[in-house]
């Protein structure tokens, strides 16, 4: 075997030496070749004698490391304290041991002997200290141990065991800024990559704010890319606090309608027929046939009423399958809707439901204020709306559709008596309410009957108008209901004048309800994630939406 080939025990083989030919007979190196050859023999040497020491020095340093058993993998007898949540640090429990479980948000080594990392669980945040000498009781944390707890990539999980202490001066960059964690123990618990799509505090910030004066290197993470890195996105402080505000407003919903004795339903969201809109319903193949996504449970809201119920709310998947490219519509959402019978020849007549959708909106947002007071404090740094929604002592403002438009030509907008309002005037009749009225959720009834689904009952004193309303915030709908037909030859009328044929397969069971006698009944409609998005303020609903679908998006 040639020498090029053979493999001898240098660690880098040394370069080929340059030939001269010399009388014609076998070529041989040069001086300069054979110089420069052994330079690079040299060099190689001592790369590797290099290598080498580093490799004896790190196996000592491993070696002597007293602290090894206290960070890096836990060990395998490892029974790790019972956990205090991150959220419930308290100067109380200054000079006390926690053992705690949280991501990396930052890491850097200050020197040798000192490190810092900054832990983050939810919305809440903590500086910790990785300084060597600090005793955990099992031994001391070691230079080694400050260097490797330093190195953590951001993202990853660790679990820690430290000292509650309270800091020279307050940590502005935390939100926990009166403690800090003096680090005894660290064990890796999930390893995150070294590089991530989108950083977490670019990510923490509003959709097109820039520059925020508290970090000056923020890099602006547009919408399509947090949505493309969602659970990414989820991990920011300012999307915990959007959701628990959500979650507090469907909670607040649901103990609203029990106090108002409703009873919860849940009805199917696979239908066998196109019934509300042929047009805008999702078709599934369902065992060799076709079956549609539903678009609400009003069909089923009105079945429970003629089934005696007397009270039915459900929280649940609403499905439209329009082409709505915009800030506020969905393919998909939440919704929250109720149905409730009417008390025949009530002083109040068929407005009973506009106010029960009156009282539960007002319950919400009077009592969010003080329930979801931190989220809306962290919301309200990037979102300045988010602190500026006003109410009414009393009852919300609440016109006829006339009425509206009226306040509308009066204040230079076009707008006709037999249409529903356009998004642009909603907006500026929100405006003017605001100003006229000092409240940001007012309701607007009577629609006319072009405006209206076949179900809902006429004015007797002006058919072409209805027992209907909406209910706006910020001068945007979030809810629409009404006082439903509960007569059968009555609504099997409204289906003909209308177009829509009674007789169809798909309305058959919904009418054979009303054949059996129906109480005069209404109710309503909500779209959880608007109501989220506008009484934060929020520019798009998918920003109030985990996973939103839309036209264009149907994954992550």
């Amino acid at each position: 075997m040639s020498e090029e080939h053979s493999s001898g025990n240098h660690p880098q083989a040394a370069p080929k030496a340059e030939v001269v030919a010399v009388d014609g007979g076998p070529a041989a190196p040069s001086k300069n070749a054979l110089k420069k050859a052994a330079k690079e023999k040299e060099k190689a040497e001592k790369a590797a004698k290099r290598a080498e020491e580093e490799r004896k020095q790190k196996e000592a340093a491993a070696a002597s490391d007293t602290a090894k058993h206290l960070y890096g993998k836990a060990p395998e007898d490892y029974i790790a304290k019972e956990e205090t949540p991150l959220k419930a640090l308290t100067e109380e429990l200054i000079g006390k041991q926690v053992t705690l479980t949280a991501r990396v948000h930052n890491a850097r080594i200050q020197s040798a002997k000192l490190g810092f990392l900054h832990l983050r669980k939810g919305v809440y945040d903590i500086q910790a200290v990785i300084a060597e000498a600090v005793d955990s009781g099992d031994g001391s944390v070691s230079r080694q141990m400050v260097k490797w707890c330093s190195g953590i990539s951001t993202e990853s999980i660790v679990l820690v065991t430290a000292l509650v202490q309270k800091p020279l001066e307050p940590v502005k960059s935390a939100r926990i800024s009166e403690l800090e964690l003096h680090i005894q123990r660290c064990y890796l618990v999930a390893e995150a990559p070294e590089k991530t799509p989108i950083l977490i505090k670019d990510a923490d910030s509003a959709v097109g704010e820039t520059d925020a004066e508290e970090n000056k290197s923020a890099i602006t993470v547009d919408l399509n890319t947090r949505l493309d890195n969602r659970v990414l996105d989820l991990r920011t402080a300012l999307n915990h606090a959007i959701f628990s505000v959500n979650h507090k407003i469907e909670r607040l919903f649901q103990e609203f309608m029990h106090k108002e004795g409703f009873r919860k339903s849940e009805t199917p969201k696979l239908l066998g027929a196109a019934t509300e809109g042929g047009a805008s319903v999702f078709p599934v193949t369902y065992f060799g046939r076709t079956a549609y996504l539903a678009q609400s449970p009003q069909f089923y809201k009105e079945m429970l009423i003629a089934a005696d119920w007397e009270r039915v709310y459900e929280i649940g998947p609403v499905f439209r399958a329009e082409n709505s490219n915009t800030t506020r519509h969905l393919t998909e959402f939440t919704g929250l809707d109720f149905e409730m019978e009417l008390t025949p020849y009530s002083k109040e007549g068929w407005q009973q439901v506009v106010r029960m959708a009156e009282d539960m909106v007002l319950y919400i947002f009077r009592h969010l204020p003080e329930e979801a007071k931190s989220e809306i404090d962290e919301i309200r740094k990037h979102y300045p709306a988010a602190g500026d929604f006003k109410l009414p002592e009393g009852r919300p403002p609440r016109i006829k559709f006339s009425e509206g438009i009226a306040l509308l030509r009066e204040a230079g907008h076009e707008a006709k008596d037999d249409e529903d309002i356009s998004t642009t005037n909603e907006k500026a009749l929100g405006d003017i309410i605001r100003s006229k009225y000092s409240s940001d959720f007012f309701t607007m009834t009577h629609y006319p009957v072009a405006a209206r689904p076949f179900y809902t009952h006429l004015d007797p004193t002006n058919p072409s108008y209805t027992h209907s309303y909406d209910g706006f915030v910020r001068g945007q709908e979030i809810v629409s209901g009404a006082q439903r037909v509960h007569d059968y030859n009555t609504l099997r009328e409204r289906m003909k004048s209308l177009g829509v044929n009674p007789d169809d397969t798909g309305y058959k069971d919904y009418l054979e309800a009303f054949k059996q006698a129906c109480p005069p009944h209404g109710g309503a409609g909500f779209g959880l994630n608007r109501m989220t998005m506008l009484y934060l303020g929020l520019p798009n609903v998918r920003l109030a939406t985990l996973f939103p679908r839309d036209p264009q998006r149907i994954v992550p």
